[in-house]
């Protein structure tokens, strides 16, 4: 009597009891830059991708924003491929979170993108857009009727000034704009991600504000700017008093993400001044008990 195969007892039996592994997420989210206004060579300006069965959807272009992206891409994030930068959403229009981009209108073409770059933000984005165009219109120029090989699309761009709620949609994501509280600012945005298997929310500059719990509510991921109590106390008044109206302090957050309650919370955009990071996330978990986390440059969730 012959015994049965070895192989297809493994594949009948045992390997429905071992089980499978689990399906990759279909939406990875990638922080190309975490840091501030400061030069800090190991921080990239603010910039968040959001990528989806490897869509990549870009959260501010911070300095470092396109080369955060390849090396992004390098680590296995195939879909950051640097042509493939094509849609962006901006929080506000403070230098350290747009200084990249004009890297993000010009490199990309550069390197193949065909399609024109959609960026979507607040008014002053349409201007802003116009004169970057404008400041780098003898490069274009040359690139186009040079002997440089270049397609006449890819560095044109669609600027889309919004307004709160849905503002962006595919068969990928629903993305929601909410206003934040960010100083003076007349306009800033946080943003809220839906995708096939997550939920996101990227708070963008901002105190601790009420849009920012209500986007959440449960969200898979919070990414949220935070500044340290301990080092906000040994800072000048001057300081104190433009912190205090235009950023999130450690113990507001923590209050804060006790309400969103976010199955993880990111802090990014961080302003630690004379603490370290391992201080902040005391200060945080202090006053709250979910799980938390110091994002750096290149982390991928």
């Amino acid at each position: 009597m012959r015994r049965p195969c070895v192989c297809a007892f493994l594949a009948a039996f045992a390997l429905p009891l071992l089980g499978q592994a689990p399906a990759p997420k279909r939406t990875q989210v990638v922080l190309l830059g975490t840091g501030t206004p400061n030069a800090d060579p190991d921080r990239c300006g603010p910039s968040v991708a959001v990528v989806v069965n490897n869509v990549p959807y870009l959260v501010d272009f911070g300095p470092g924003v396109v080369r955060r992206a390849e090396a992004a891409r390098r680590r296995g994030v195939t879909g950051l491929a640097v042509p493939n930068l094509r849609r962006a959403f901006v929080t506000h229009l403070h230098s350290d979170h747009t200084a990249g981009y004009p890297d993000l209108i010009l490199t990309p073409w550069v390197l193949g993108r065909k399609e024109p770059l959609q960026v979507y933000g607040p008014p002053g984005l349409k201007s802003m857009t116009d004169h970057i165009v404008m400041a780098f219109r003898d490069d274009i120029l040359i690139r186009l009727d040079g002997s440089e090989p270049a397609n006449e699309t890819g560095f044109q761009v669609e600027a889309r000034e919004i307004e709160p709620g849905d503002v962006y949609k595919d068969e990928n994501v629903v993305v929601t704009a909410f206003p934040v509280n960010h100083g003076s600012w007349p306009h800033a945005f946080g943003y809220r991600f839906k995708t096939p298997d997550r939920t996101i929310v990227i708070s963008g500059d901002t105190t601790a504000t009420q849009t920012v719990i209500d986007a959440c509510q449960g969200c898979d991921i919070l990414i949220h700017e935070v500044y340290s109590a301990a080092g906000f106390a040994r800072r000048e008044p001057a300081w104190q008093k433009y912190h205090s109206e235009f950023h999130t302090s450690s113990r507001d957050l923590a209050e804060l993400a006790a309400k969103a309650r976010p199955g993880l919370l990111v802090l990014y955009h961080q302003l630690l001044w004379t603490s370290t990071e391992e201080e902040l996330l005391g200060e945080i978990r202090r006053g709250y008990k979910g799980k938390v986390v110091s994002g750096r440059d290149l982390d991928v969730y």
